[in-house]
């Protein structure tokens, strides 16, 4: 998706036109692999680095055009992403030995001064991390995407293919599940995407080595525990990601078809072909396009390395979380691996601590066990990646010597592994040993920015309303990231001043109450009076056998049943009594509206609504809280 000049037809002979230019760049890059044309030179690295644009409030802000434009418009190193509140940063490649690693430090601390500049004057600031815990459900519309004609046809693209809502599911300290109709939960995560260049002929180890790694990488790294208010996973961008894009239809996924988004089926055995070509045959284009490219293969044979770029945009849009790409360079191509599984944040050092790290064990692993798809089952480096994205340093992996290793005590154990990986390519060791001890020192704290984001919330949530709690959260990150020291060093965040409390109780879903009791339409009176009374409260959501609100019942529908009193309350089911005559808001309702509806209609609980889709209540008590809260 990195391809500026896209332009999708919606011809379906455009489609098979693409289909065979597929194949024709697949075949040509056999070639090409055959002939030994590719760059077997200094081995590169090359980092992106996506970013969040925040409001004063530590909330979204839709600026990045504005701000993009103050530093030049998009292109070369500045990239606009699926949302109007990211940033992209694609620093140059650069030879992995010496110092480069610190030059990347350097500018990457340089390239973030420039967009704070021009963030700020645009009314923002700029903020890295996994997933911005101030995300909303109405962050989600289609205004918020980036009015660029790629992204609307990847939307349109993988709706259609979908044929039906998009599903979450993802269990934590809380639970998510619920479904959403468009591509732009892909925009919540932001990451921090690694290169590194290989050769055809070391590409299966290298990239096995990659997958055997990821595993720690994202223990190590991760910084996306909070979604939409839930406590989620250390980092949840993997099982997000997954389910945002996630074209499957429903016989597909009971036939267990792969997702786009996905770690891998197996080990590499001999080439990056074998990854190439599974994807092209099992994966239909999203964004087919007519190039105007010449023939790939007579390119090849007339010496030229050909942009492959029908494939390049295919491979663009399969997120396996290593990633083989092709480019080409002063005319001479090059295979890179994309490692995608670390976020964006929290420092300029941590980041590249994270770099250092990925590449150093890696290249260890390779020079050590060459193929390390020889010692590891594949299901155990699967296994590895996904418990480790849920539970971080916490979870329990499996390592090539067969043993079960909780993931804070392994990354110490492989540190000299890295180390020697860097050295060998030849990193300048003061600097390897710099970066290295972050990760060593993060490791034994225990304190990734996935823990801090968590430990932090937990204690504000104990004293201040989740929208509160969210808003102070980001504020306390920014000011630490803006410091710079490491996250392992990161002091608590502190409970919030009161300047801007207001704006954590401006809308119907930042004060709601989603814990909710309900009843449905054939449940007795008798059932609905001891609810009440268990929970205390003096009103419940009725809903019908399909989910949907129908009524509310309440202490005068209670009263009005015994006043009746021609037959007991154990045969008067709560449909025959409810209220049917229903006033609902949204969670984007605003708060003085809400308390308008219940003081004219003289009403003491709104039910909170997202299409046909019960999410909450709002109270006479809620307001209470709100009103206490602003008084302070």
């Amino acid at each position: 998706m990195g391809q500026q000049d896209v332009e999708v037809s919606a011809d379906p002979q455009a489609l098979r036109r693409f289909e065979r230019r597929l194949i024709a760049d697949v075949d040509a890059l056999e070639r090409m692999i055959a002939e030994g044309r590719f760059d077997a030179g200094p081995r590169r690295i090359g980092l992106e680095h996506e970013f969040f644009l925040i409001d004063d409030h530590g909330r979204p802000a839709p600026r990045a055009l504005e701000v993009l434009d103050k530093l030049g418009g998009p292109g070369g190193v500045y990239q606009t992403e699926l949302a109007l509140f990211n940033l992209e940063l694609a620093l140059p490649p650069l030879p992995l030995a010496g110092a480069s690693l610190g030059t990347y430090e350097a500018e990457l601390r340089r390239h973030v001064g420039l967009m704070r500049q021009a963030a700020q004057t645009a009314g923002t600031e700029v903020v890295a991390v996994g997933i911005l815990p101030t995300l909303g459900w109405e962050h989600l519309t289609l205004e918020y995407m980036t009015p660029a004609p790629r992204y609307r046809a990847l939307n349109d693209s993988v709706t259609r293919m979908r044929r039906g809502k998009f599903r979450i599911e993802i269990r934590g300290t809380d639970s998510l599940f619920a479904t959403h109709d468009n591509v732009m939960l892909e925009s919540f995560n932001t990451s921090f995407q690694l290169h590194l260049q290989v050769t055809p002929e070391e590409f299966p180890r290298a990239y096995n080595a990659l997958q055997a790694a990821a595993g720690l990488t994202v223990a190590i790294s991760g910084n996306s525990p909070l979604l939409l208010g839930h406590r989620l996973w250390e980092e949840t961008r993997i099982a997000l990601f997954r389910q945002s894009v996630d074209t499957r239809a429903d016989h597909q996924l009971r036939r267990g078809h792969r997702p786009r988004v996905f770690f891998g089926d197996d080990w590499v055995h001999e080439s990056v072909l074998e990854i190439l070509r599974d994807d092209v045959s099992r994966f239909r284009a999203v964004l087919p396009m007519d190039d105007g490219e010449p023939d790939p293969l007579a390119e090849v044979a007339a010496g030229r390395a050909p942009a492959l770029k029908a494939l390049c945009l295919h491979n663009g849009t399969i997120y396996r979380w290593n990633r083989p790409c092709y480019g080409v360079h002063e005319g001479v191509p090059h295979l890179r691996i994309e490692h995608r599984p670390i976020p964006a944040g929290p420092t300029a050092l941590d980041a590249i601590a994270n770099a250092a790290f990925a590449y150093g064990l890696a290249l260890g692993l390779m020079g050590e066990y060459g193929d390390v798809g020889r010692r590891l089952p594949f299901h155990a480096a699967q296994a590895n990646f996904y418990g480790a994205a849920a539970n971080g340093l916490r979870a329990s992996l499996t390592w090539l010597d067969g043993s079960i290793r909780q993931a804070d005590e392994l990354v110490l154990l492989l540190l000299p592994l890295a180390a020697e990986g860097l050295r060998a390519a030849g990193v300048d060791e003061a600097l390897a040993s710099r970066y290295l001890d972050v990760i060593g020192e993060r490791a034994s704290s225990g304190q990734t920015g996935a823990r801090w984001m968590i430990e932090g919330f937990n204690r504000l949530r104990a004293s201040v309303p989740p929208d509160e709690a969210q808003q102070a959260l980001v504020q306390g990150y920014l000011e630490r990231q803006r410091a710079g020291k490491p996250v392992h060093e990161w002091t608590p965040v502190g409970l919030p001043g009161r300047t801007h409390r207001h704006l954590a109780f401006q809308k119907v879903g930042q004060i709601m109450t989603t814990d909710l009791v309900t009843v449905q339409d054939h449940d007795t009176v008798t059932l609905a009076e001891a609810m009440m009374r268990w929970e205390k409260i003096r009103h419940i959501p009725v809903e019908n056998d399909e989910g949907r609100l129908v009524g509310m019942f309440s202490l005068l529908d209670l009263l009005a049943a015994l006043r009746d009193g021609r037959q007991g309350l154990d045969d008067i089911v709560i449909g025959d009594v409810m209220s049917r005559r229903l006033h609902t808001v949204t969670p984007d309702t605003p708060t003085r509206e809400a308390i308008r509806l219940l003081r004219e209609e003289g009403l003491s609980a709104l039910p909170v609504v997202r299409g046909d889709e019960l999410v909450g209540i709002v109270t006479q008590a809620d307001i209470l809280v709100v009103a206490a809260r602003l008084l302070e």
